[in-house]
Parts: C-alpha cells; sequence; structure tokens
C-alpha cells in the first residue's frame, strides 16, 4: 500500500499579477512551500514581495496563474475558507489590532467564523500561549510595547490554525530584546512560514530557505546558507550578508 504524499502549504504555478497602470508586479511565479517548512522571501524594495504576499488570501486577483493553500484554490468561492488557512501578519501591527482588548482581538476571526464561544476562548488561550502573551488577555492593545503588539497581531492569526503564516517584515522596528524574542517564536512555531523579509540575520536564525525575488521573477531558491554565502550574488539584488 503506497503511503500518501502529504499536500504542501502553499503550491504557487504561473502566477502573473499586472497592475491597472499596466505595471508588470509579478511574472510567472512558481514557489511550492512543504507543510513546516519556513522560507525567506528577499529582495530589493519593489521586487514584488507584498504583491506575493497579498495573492495567498485573495487580497489581490491573480492576472493569470493559481495559489493553492493546503490544497485549496484561491478563488471568489473559497475566499472564507482561505483566509483562515493563511495567517497574514502585517509589518505594522495597528493594522490589525483593532478592538479593546487582547482577547477582543485574538477571539475575532475564530468568532467571525462560528465558533461557539467555549471554542473560541480555547483559542484565544491557545495561541496566547504560543506567543508568551498568556495573561495579557484585558490589556488594551495600543498600551504594549511594539514587540508585544507584533506577538498579539500573530496570536490573532494562531487563533485561526492556519496552515501556513505570511509575515511581512515582522522584526522591523523592534529593539534587540524584543527582536530576540521574535526570532525564538517564529523558531519554535511549527506553522509553514513565508516572510518577506530585509533582515539576512533573521534569514540565517530562522529560515532555512531562501527565495530571491526580482523584478516580479524568482531569480534565486535554494538553502540560505548557500545563497548567504554567495556575496555576488547579494550585492546584485541589494542585500547585505548577515
Amino acid at each position: 500500500m503506497s503511503e500518501s504524499i502529504p499536500r504542501p502549504a502553499l503550491a504557487v504555478h504561473g502566477l502573473r499579477h499586472v497592475y491597472p497602470d499596466g505595471t508588470v508586479a509579478l511574472s510567472t511565479i512558481d514557489l511550492t512551500v512543504a507543510a513546516g517548512e519556513k522560507v525567506a522571501l528577499v529582495g530589493p524594495n519593489g521586487a514584488g514581495k507584498s504583491t506575493l504576499l497579498l495573492h495567498l488570501n485573495g487580497v489581490l486577483r491573480a492576472t493569470a496563474g493559481q495559489v493553492a493553500v493546503a490544497g485549496t484554490l484561491v478563488g471568489e468561492r473559497t475566499l472564507a475558507e482561505i483566509r483562515a488557512r493563511v495567517g497574514m501578519v502585517f509589518q505594522d501591527p495597528d493594522d490589525q489590532l483593532f478592538s479593546p482588548t487582547v482577547f477582543d482581538d485574538v477571539a475575532f476571526g475564530p468568532l467571525h467564523m462560528g465558533y461557539p464561544r467555549d471554542e473560541v476562548t480555547r483559542r484565544v488561550a491557545a495561541a496566547l500561549e504560543q506567543v508568551g502573551m498568556a495573561g495579557f488577555e484585558r490589556r488594551m492593545p495600543h498600551h504594549l510595547s511594539l514587540g508585544q503588539r507584533k506577538r498579539v497581531a500573530i496570536a490573532t492569526v494562531l487563533s485561526m490554525d492556519p496552515a501556513i503564516l505570511a509575515l511581512d517584515e515582522p522584526s522591523a522596528g523592534l529593539d534587540p530584546r524584543a527582536r530576540r524574542s521574535l526570532v525564538t517564536l517564529l523558531q519554535q512555531l511549527p506553522q509553514a512560514m513565508l516572510v518577506s523579509t530585509h533582515d539576512m540575520r533573521l534569514v540565517r536564525d530562522v529560515f532555512p530557505r531562501m527565495v530571491v525575488l526580482s523584478g516580479g521573477m524568482i531569480v534565486a531558491d535554494a538553502p540560505s546558507a548557500t545563497l548567504l554565502a554567495d556575496a555576488a550574488l547579494l550585492d546584485s539584488y541589494g542585500l547585505e550578508a548577515p
């Protein structure tokens, strides 16, 4: 009896995105991320990193090609399911923290999906425990430090039990202590990750695989250790060795 092959957390095939003004933001992207795999998405500003992330949960619609999350194609009819499976975390946590308390923010997704109250409470407790913010349920998000707000923002998507986390510049603006805490958290989380970042030390410490995007195309995809040791490649795309 043959063993079943697990579905990838993310499968992108022939993805192309052209903005209304004719700008080609993505050109024929093919990318697969396995369940539990941690992948860093790097490249110069304007390379298309954020555009790619926004296709994962249907915020942007592909001009051509397709995106599948845990086997489900992103499309008009699957948006609710996809947005539960893709944990999108923006660079600025204030873009996704809008409720009076931490509990309310982390509970928003499960409540919106119709889970009963006891299941919502369980999910909130588990998500806050994962990010080291247990006990902060009644705190007001805007009274927390930036590092704490980023952790709560991650908890808001963990409460949905996503198949993949998509994070945009997660270490931006953090002081050294908060950054170290974030590194430890990302190392420990079991979900697959696709993370856009300019922080090459973060890539070295957390992400075994590195994908370089430039001009809307993937120009390199290899183990991070290999690409970080390639000084000529890093220089070509405006990246710095850690």
